[in-house]
Order: C-alpha cells, then sequence, then structure tokens
C-alpha cells in the first residue's frame, strides 16, 4: 500500500503562510513588478533544464492549448503575483494571503462559464458565508471602509481572480503536455510578461544586492520548494484530508503575521478569516465526499482543487 502523504500537503501549506515573511519586507522598499520580474527570472533559471521539452510539446499542442499556456503565465502568473505583492503595500501582510482562500469559489464559477460545468444551488450555502467572511477579514471596521484597506482587498481578490483563472486553464493545459511542462512554460511566458509590466509601470530593472537573497529565497521556498511539495503529496492524499491539511497555510499566515511581522487584526477580522476558512473548507470536503456535489461537470463530478494557487 502507498503511504498516505497527508503530512508533505500540510509542510507545504505552512510554506505558503511564510510568504509574506518575504515579500512583505521587499514590497517595502521595491516596486512590486521589479520583485515579480526577479523572482520569474529566479523560477525560470532553476526549471532551464526541462525548458526545451517544454516549448515542444507546447509547440505541437492544439491552438487553444498555446493560447491558455499563454494566458496561464502572462496573467496567472506574472501579473497575478504583481498584484498579490502590491497589496502589501497598501494593508497588513496577514489578509492578502487569507483573501487567496476564495480561490475555489471563483475557479467554480469561472469552470462553470469556460469548461461547461453547472453549479447546483448548494453552492451559495458556501459562498455566500465565504463572501461575508471576505468583507470582514478585508477592513478593520467593516462599516467604515478605507481606501487602503479597499485598495489591498482589491489588488489581493484580483490576483486570487487570476489565480483561479489559472487553475481552470490548468486543467486544459495539464491534460495535453502535463504539469511538469505547464509549470515551466508558466515561468516561460510569466517572465517577458513581467518584463512587459516593469516597463509600462517604469519600474526598476535592478534591485539592491542586499535584497537578493531574500529575493531567491522567496521564489523557492513558498514558490518552487512548496509547489513540488503540494503536487508530490495530493498524489498520495484524499483530498478530504489534503483540504484539512492546507489549513496550515491561513494558520502560518496568521501566526507569522502577528507574532514577527507585527499585524494587528481587529476581532472582525478574525471573525472573518475563521468564516473564509470553515466555508471554503466546507466546501471542499462537501465536493469530496457528498452524493451530490455544488459543481457538475457535463461527464461526471469534478472536484475542484482546493488550493489552486502558485507562487511567482
Amino acid at each position: 500500500m502507498r503511504r498516505d502523504l497527508t503530512w508533505v500537503i500540510a509542510l507545504a501549506a505552512a510554506l505558503w503562510g511564510t510568504s509574506a515573511l518575504l515579500r512583505e519586507p521587499l514590497a517595502r522598499g521595491l516596486d512590486a513588478p521589479t520583485i515579480v520580474f526577479a523572482e520569474h527570472l529566479v523560477l525560470l533559471l532553476f526549471v532551464s533544464p526541462w525548458l526545451v521539452g517544454a516549448v515542444r510539446a507546447w509547440a505541437a499542442s492544439p491552438a487553444r492549448v498555446r493560447a491558455a499556456a499563454v494566458i496561464i503565465g502572462a496573467g496567472s502568473s506574472a501579473l497575478a503575483t504583481t498584484l498579490f505583492t502590491a497589496a502589501f503595500a497598501f494593508g497588513d501582510p496577514v489578509t492578502p494571503q487569507i483573501l487567496q482562500k476564495l480561490q475555489p469559489l471563483v475557479a467554480m464559477v469561472l469552470a462553470a462559464v469556460v469548461l461547461g460545468e453547472r453549479l447546483r444551488p448548494v453552492f451559495a450555502v458556501f459562498a455566500v458565508p465565504a463572501l461575508a467572511g471576505a468583507w470582514l477579514l478585508s477592513f478593520a471596521d467593516p462599516l467604515d471602509v478605507r481606501i487602503g484597506d479597499l485598495q489591498a482587498a482589491a489588488l489581493a481578490l484580483g490576483a486570487a481572480v487570476l489565480w483561479a483563472g489559472g487553475t481552470v486553464l490548468g486543467r486544459l493545459v495539464d491534460g495535453h503536455i502535463g504539469p511538469r511542462h505547464t509549470l515551466v512554460l508558466r515561468f516561460a511566458f510569466g517572465l517577458p510578461a513581467a518584463a512587459v509590466i516593469v516597463a509600462v509601470t517604469g519600474s526598476d530593472w535592478t534591485m539592491p544586492a542586499s535584497d537578493v537573497p531574500t529575493l531567491v529565497m522567496l521564489a523557492l521556498i513558498p514558490g518552487l520548494l512548496a509547489l513540488t511539495l503540494y503536487y508530490v503529496g495530493l498524489r498520495r492524499t484524499a483530498a478530504s484530508r489534503a483540504t484539512l491539511a492546507e489549513l496550515m497555510f491561513p494558520v502560518t499566515a496568521a501566526v507569522v503575521g502577528v507574532t514577527l511581522l507585527d499585524a494587528t487584526l481587529t476581532p472582525s477580522r478574525w471573525l472573518g478569516m475563521a468564516v473564509v476558512v470553515a466555508s471554503v473548507t466546507a466546501l471542499a470536503w462537501h465536493e469530496s465526499r457528498g452524493r451530490r456535489p455544488a459543481v457538475q461537470t457535463p461527464e461526471a463530478p469534478q472536484q475542484v482543487d482546493a488550493v489552486g494557487r502558485v507562487a511567482g
């Protein structure tokens, strides 16, 4: 019997939760496009041994698969990570990360539009509380919305939408060229897109040498290493257990933010975080265990990934 790897999923989720520890200090002194461009450069260098094979597989794919791979790299990787990084300059280091837990909800809606999947009425039972929790989490005083909090929430939610889109399109690309090639192409197309964002925004192309070690750790630890662990663990972990293991992401993000980054969350934000995590976790559990899932594919019930996130 194959050994269960739930603990590997939990470790990957915990690594994602440490992202703010590295990204937030960089965001205080550097433009978000600068950080994301350098991050993609590091990631592409590390996956370069598989680049030629990935490009060949991409070139031999149908046109819609090639287009989807480009969109994943440019939108779900470069632009999404830029928005996510910029969110740290406006808000606390916890909120942008927890708002990413809304990705499964967005992915389900996009799957209904793009892939022809059907949302059942029970979807609202999980979506409505999650959206209410996101509102509570996004603003220190949910009845007195401040511009800074609104900007941070909008940027983080924009990243969540783009990452969710990458999850949906990733199903299409993975089915033709496999997950490894998809990941390599994500960075390959993400790098030139990140360069365009730097040029358009007038951001710096370089960063101080003192920031390079932090940037490399950001790209490799909560980025490439966490992703590798996640996909290895997912092969030997039941979806229901993986969903619970992924709770290490918001827990770690909150602990790191409050203890190491001096973040202060109001009671309403703590409540919002609990509601978001509980709603999305219950949705993922329902999809893996329920007889009538909230999302029905044209052929058969299909579970939506409980995270759908990729750093960088």
